[in-house]
Order: C-alpha cells, then structure tokens, then sequence
C-alpha cells in the first residue's frame, strides 16, 4: 500500500510540475511511460530504473531551469568575460590586433576540425552514459559513485549558472555586447558540419536550448575530466587514455565552435575537480554514505 501511495503521489507531482511549470511536451510524458513499465516489468529492469535515477534527475533539473531563466536572477556577463578571454589567451588577429582564439577560428576553419569536432561535441552526455552502463555491469559500487558524482558536479554547475550568468562567444556575433532575454540557441561554429552533410542537427538541436547564458562554466569540458577522474580508480591504461582524448576532443571543440571561451573550459574543469572532491568527502563524513550503500543492496 505504502508502495502504491508513493507511486500515485510521485505521478501527480510530476504531472503537476511538467504541465503548469515547465510545460508539458511529449518527451515528458515518453519518459513516465517508459519508467512506469521498466519499474513494473520485471526485477531486472527495475534494478536499471533505481540504478539510473541519478541520470534521470539530472534531466529533469535541467529541463526545469527554463522555468526560471538564470538572467532573472543576476545580471548577465557579456563583456567581462570577452575582455578576459582576450587578456589571458589572446593571439595576434589582422593588423596586429589582439583577438580572441574563438575569432581566430571563425575565420580560420577547416572541414576535417568540422567534423571531429561536430563528433566530440555529440559524444558530451554519450561517453559519460556509456561508462556508467559499462560500470553498471562491472563495479556497481563505483557506478554509484560515478552516477551521483556526475550528478552533484552538475547541480554545483548549474548553482553557477545562476550565480554569473554568462554569453558564449557566438552570443556577441550575433548580437554584440547588448543583453537580449529570450535569446534562441545558436549552433554557431557547429552548423559548419550541417553544411558539410546537408542536413540540420545541430542547427534543430541548439534551437531548442533554454540556457543560452550558461557559458561559465562549460559542463561540456566537465564531464570528460569527471569521467577521467573516476575512470583512473579502475587502474586500466587503456581507459586512461580514452578518456584523455575525450577531455582534449571536448576541450578543443567548445573553442573551436566558438560555444566557449577558454575560461569557459578551464572553469568546467574546475567544476569537474571541485565537484568530484567536495562528493566524495560528504560520502565519507556524512550519512550520504549509509544512503548510496543502501541503494546499492537494491541495484
């Protein structure tokens, strides 16, 4: 009975928040069926839906985030940012002016950087997935660890997002150093990749973005160096090194394509560092770790 209370309270909470907060679409309402029928098919599946509910909270957050867009909260960094970028990693541009590395590349790109880098781009939230599935099925207590790691390293990214509201670099592009609220995504150095194939993926996918000043820090550098740090408690060489392509791939495609600064980069993989090591001391101090051991017993 007790089971069956959570489960109506859950469903109408949920149901309640997505139609009058965030707005109910169709994704929403494929994701409650498919964990309604994971959870009630069978054990197995539903070991996989509890296992996986870090990932699942995560999306839901940041779904979420567009009911209160970070520019309402605190002012949003355009110029600042800029000015810093050039200052620290600026390179000569025509006549000798300084320029950031962002501008560099938009006027000098090259359609096999298109392409690897339209591919680490995609590979962000993939790779970290992928790893946990693979952990899943060889080290469930570290795959605990990883899930709820990559979970908290994002809400503290995301408690940024709010703090400093800031614009990538394609944002002063297209509009320069004005605060536009409501501004649409932007592919920006990305949609080279859809020219190269004829197709729109990464012009469809960045439309939809309700997050444009989330620049600082890049959670798309984050969660290579987080799927790193972790991956090395494994000892495996070879996982090693994978992953320190993913960390240089990611790191160069957000400059590249012009979606991050630099600092940007640096500041994700501060978050990733920061994240991991404050997670990892409440495991050990708190009763955050009474909790993980318990949802381990039922995974």
């Amino acid at each position: 009975m007790r089971q069956y209370i959570y489960f109506g309270v859950g469903s109408l909470a949920y149901f309640l928040w997505f139609y009058f907060g965030v707005g109910l679409r169709p994704e929403h309402i494929g994701l409650y069926v498919a964990l309604v029928g994971l959870y009630g098919a069978h054990p197995e599946t539903r070991r996989f839906v509890l296992a996986f509910g870090a990932f699942i909270v995560y999306w839901m957050i940041y779904d979420s985030m567009r009911v209160l867009p970070n520019y309402e909260v605190n002012p949003v960094h355009i110029a600042e940012p800029y000015a810093l970028e050039k200052a620290l990693f600026g390179v000569a541009g025509p006549q000798q002016a300084r320029i950031t590395l962002n501008e560099y590349f938009a006027q000098n790109t090259h359609a096999v950087l298109d392409v690897l880098s339209a591919f680490f781009y995609l590979s962000w939230v993939p790779v970290p997935l992928a790893f946990a599935f693979w952990l899943f099925q060889k080290d469930k207590p570290l795959f605990i660890r990883f899930s709820y790691g990559f979970l908290f390293t994002n809400i503290l990214g995301f408690a940024i997002y709010y703090l400093y509201p800031a614009a990538p670099p394609w944002y002063i592009e297209q509009h320069g150093f004005v605060v536009r609220h409501g501004t649409p995504g932007h592919a920006a150095g990305l949609l080279n990749f859809d020219a190269i194939f004829g197709i729109r993926l990464f012009a469809s996918m960045y439309q939809k973005n309700a997050n444009v000043f989330a620049a600082i820090p890049s959670l798309h550098s984050a969660y290579p160096v987080l799927c790193l740090l972790y991956g090395r408690r494994l000892g495996k060489w070879w996982l090693d090194a994978v992953f320190a392509v993913f960390v240089v791939g990611i790191w160069f495609a957000a400059v590249y394509t012009r979606h991050h600064y630099v600092i940007d980069v640096l500041a994700g993989a501060a978050t990733a560092v920061g994240g991991y090591f404050l997670f990892e001391y409440l495991a050990a101090k708190t009763r955050l770790q009474g909790w993980l051991n318990a949802l381990l017993q039922r995974i």
